[in-house]
């Protein structure tokens, strides 16, 4: 009699963690991964992930609110050429910079050439060595091939906006670079000045961002000017290939004062470097300029 009820209760646990297994194996990723409506509403912060055509997942997405903020230097640096308070309609931003692991699915897809990765490994590392033309070139392969949203890459206002998340310092978590906030030379990480660091490697910034700060510089779809007369808060159309795009947030090979919130870059939209990368933006208006 002891037996089969010995026998009854290791069965009836086997069963249990073999269900509990399947649960977790399958229904809690996907309920996770679900994708937000574009027409939804939803408290911000909150991450999605759009569902691609092929079967995988866009990148993860972080909904940023509407607010305002003071734009270009800060504090004692303050230039009254360089400085003017913006107010930003809500956007959704990328919570990583894009990875090697989502523009190789690109790639592949496409059939174009995939970007050397400098011997760093893929994965789940920032994607490097992609000119502001191939970022383009994702983001509407996203929109038109995959999903049923918008992704484009920031305007420089948005990225600042994000990147501040309504902080009023140097850098997100202070006026000074501290110890291993972020991957750049002499931030204290094990990849300063080495290399890029796999993403997510680095504490969130308050709008759960991460590596808006080092790790790789940043294509923005604003033109490059030295005072802001208005461009900053717009996308350049692709076509315009004569003008000098923005790049932002500082990379692993920085000194930290390239890092700081309000520091901006320019380059031209067909260079490459193994300190660029990029990450997109979702919104329901699309503020492009000829």
């Amino acid at each position: 009699m002891v037996k089969p009820i010995i026998a009854t209760l290791i069965g009836g646990t086997l069963v249990g963690i073999f269900l509990l297994w399947i649960e977790y194996r399958y229904f809690i990723p996907a309920f996770e991964n679900l994708s937000v409506p574009a027409s939804s509403s939803c408290t911000f912060n909150k991450a999605f992930r759009d569902y691609l055509q092929d079967g995988g997942f866009g990148p993860e997405m972080v909904l940023i609110p509407a607010g305002q903020f003071n734009m270009g230097h800060i504090q004692k640096e303050v230039d009254a050429n360089q400085q003017l308070i913006i107010s930003m309609e809500s956007f959704a931003i990328g919570r990583y910079e894009i990875t090697f692991a989502e523009y190789d699915r690109f790639a592949i897809a496409t059939g174009v050439k995939k970007p050397d990765d400098q011997g760093w490994g893929r994965g789940n590392r920032p994607v490097i060595n992609v000119s502001l033309e191939e970022a383009t070139t994702y983001a509407e392969w996203l929109n038109v091939q995959q999903t049923n949203r918008q992704y484009r890459l920031p305007t420089e206002a948005e990225w600042e906006y994000a990147a501040r998340a309504k902080t009023n310092s140097q850098y997100w978590w202070g006026d000074e670079i501290g110890l291993n906030h972020a991957n750049c030379d002499s931030c204290g990480s094990r990849w300063d000045n080495k290399r890029t660091a796999p993403v997510g490697s680095f504490a969130a910034n308050p709008f759960s961002l991460h590596d808006m700060l080092g790790n790789v510089y940043e294509w923005t779809c604003s033109e490059y000017e030295e005072k802001y007369t208005g461009k900053e808060q717009h996308c350049l159309s692709k076509h315009n290939i004569d003008s000098l795009r923005v790049l932002r947030g500082g990379s692993w090979y920085s000194l930290p004062k390239y890092l700081r919130v309000y520091a901006h870059f320019k380059n031209k939209l067909n260079y490459r470097d193994f300190t660029v990368g990029f990450r997109l933006v979702s919104t329901s208006s699309h503020p492009i300029k000829k």
